[in-house]
């Protein structure tokens, strides 16, 4: 990764309840080109979310806690730090805005915050105080929300009605973790005696039957959470300290920390290192820091213009930056190493074509490696295309003659006496081209056979990459929901388990939908 932050900067500004970017947030995120696995907390404000994400960042102090009944942390902020487990990945923390803050009085903007989250995460924790019980499963009203708020799919495509689009949330939403702070209960559920941390969130979870609409009301914000989420988590924080001590917490030493506080956090934070994957969009495409970066531009761009996030919209925006980017790659790549073959003029037409071809293969290497849903090979093609070549061979001339221009230190004479040999090596080097040429074609013909045959292997495995990735995706999004339909069954819930396979059967259709197709890649190329 690029140098590592000090301490955390403001990736999302609140200003008077308008969300905007802070570009030296989304500049440094440009410089990243690692993959990134990114946590977030959410919750209720001044309920010590800062706290948790210092001790992920293995810091003290980084995110501000607050000692007040006043909201500490404004927007969103981030702090990007090295995957304590795995070097080559970018951990992301995001602290958000405290929702409910009484200051800000504006509930919309909380569920924006909160809608950011989701969508910006490979892991959400929702951080509260004292119980899960049914006031604090309502507090969570946002995830009700997140239907109207987010969309999978560009209303352009056609490709399904928005009522269908909610049950795929599931394929693209974060790991979900609630972080229940101050716990002073046991662990115990009548008929089901001790119980863990998971059986405990499961049985708060848990719906009542019945079509009443207080029933309705009450399952609603349970079934989002069911629903929309891959995996569900809950850790369980005792009380860290006295009552006096904890209003300065962060400076407390160690030893002046509850040990039953500290082995819950350190297992907390284990999970998540471990449990936490690298950001993915539809798809299944790696998010880079820089990736995301463009992300955050997208969502938060959208919503301040008073529309709805789309997350098809957001990552046909990103490939459409990032495709460009990895292009003009390739075709420096190119050009750098043709620089080296231009020293070796006049060369043989078979010596050239051999260096053109390995050059090629470099240049597309290099492509492949930022590439991605380029899926109708528009930015492949313009790296593939003769006009590259032609255009490196032709600017020589022009470029010599431009130096010669500029340089006062020649005389006129020794002007015209090094522009006549640029001139003549470049004629010299065109007339062998010609002239071999004719003799020479077959030969070459077999030798852009096998080369296109090397790039075509090469995009056939670009293309298996993200198909595997595809495939997860789903059958993450298909082993959730078939648990859910399980245990539905199990708790008599006959009517929602078969609307629930229904969606199994959709998603089973969208996985033999993507099984193949790279033959409609090669045809994208004639």
């Amino acid at each position: 990764m690029c140098s590592p932050m000090q301490e955390p900067v403001c990736l999302v500004e609140n200003l008077n309840g308008s969300l905007c970017v802070n570009t030296e947030a989304i500049e440094y995120l440009s410089k990243n080109n690692q993959p990134v696995v990114v946590v977030s907390v959410v919750g209720l404000y001044r309920t010590g979310k800062s706290y948790l994400l210092n001790r992920l960042a293995g810091k003290k102090t980084g995110f501000a806690l607050g000692s007040t009944i006043e909201s500490k942390t404004k927007g969103i902020w981030m702090w990007c730090v090295q995957h304590p487990y795995n070097a080559k990945q970018t951990l992301v923390l995001l602290d958000t805005e405290g929702l409910g803050d009484v200051d800000k009085g504006d509930s919309k903007n909380d569920a924006w915050i909160f809608c950011l989250a989701v969508l910006l995460s490979s892991t959400l924790v929702y951080n509260s105080r004292g119980t899960i019980d049914n006031t604090a499963v309502e507090k969570l009203h946002y995830v009700t929300e997140l239907a109207e708020q987010i969309k999978i799919r560009s209303p352009a495509s056609g490709e399904a009605e928005e009522e269908d689009e909610e049950f795929q949330f599931v394929q693209f939403f974060p790991n979900f973790i609630w972080a229940v702070r101050d716990f002073s209960l046991e662990l115990f559920i009548e008929k089901k005696g001790q119980v863990t941390e998971d059986e405990y969130l499961d049985f708060a979870l848990q719906l009542k039957k019945g079509i009443s609409l207080k029933n309705s009301n009450y399952n609603l914000p349970r079934q989002c959470i069911r629903n929309y989420f891959p995996t569900r988590k809950c850790f369980v924080f005792p009380f860290p300290a006295s009552q006096e001590k904890m209003v300065c917490l962060e400076s407390l030493d160690e030893s002046e920390i509850w040990p039953k506080f500290l082995n819950v956090t350190q297992h907390f934070c284990d999970y998540v290192f471990t449990s936490s994957k690298v950001k993915t969009v539809k798809g299944g495409h790696r998010v880079t820091g820089r990736r995301f970066g463009h992300l955050v531009q997208s969502y938060v761009n959208t919503i301040s213009s008073g529309k709805v996030p789309c997350l098809e919209n957001a990552v046909v925006a990103m490939a459409m930056i990032e495709n460009q980017a990895a292009l003009e790659q390739g075709i420096k790549l190119y050009k750098c190493e043709m620089e080296q073959v231009k020293s070796l003029f006049p060369i043989s037409l078979s010596e050239f074509s051999a260096k053109h071809q390995e050059i090629s293969n470099m240049a597309t290497t290099e492509f492949m490696k930022h590439s991605f849903k380029d899926e109708e090979q528009e930015y492949f093609k313009k790296l593939m295309a003769e006009e590259v070549l032609e255009r490196f061979l032709n600017g020589k001339s022009a470029e010599a003659k431009l130096i010669l221009q500029t340089d006062e230190q020649l005389t006129e004479n020794e002007k015209k006496i090094q522009e006549e040999r640029e001139q003549a090596v470049l004629l010299e080097q065109k007339y062998i081209v010609e002239k071999e040429k004719k003799l020479e074609i077959e030969n070459m013909m077999q030798e852009e056979k096998v080369h296109n045959e090397q790039r075509l292997q090469q995009l056939e495995r670009k293309y298996e990459e993200e198909k595997i990735q595809q495939q997860q995706e789903l059958e993450r999004a298909l082993e959730n929901k078939l648990k859910e339909q399980k245990e539905l069954v199990e708790k008599g819930f006959e009517e929602k388990a078969q609307l629930m396979g229904l969606e199994i059967q959709q998603l089973k259709q969208e996985k033999e939908k993507q099984s193949g197709g790279f033959l409609r890649i090669m045809l994208c190329l004639l």
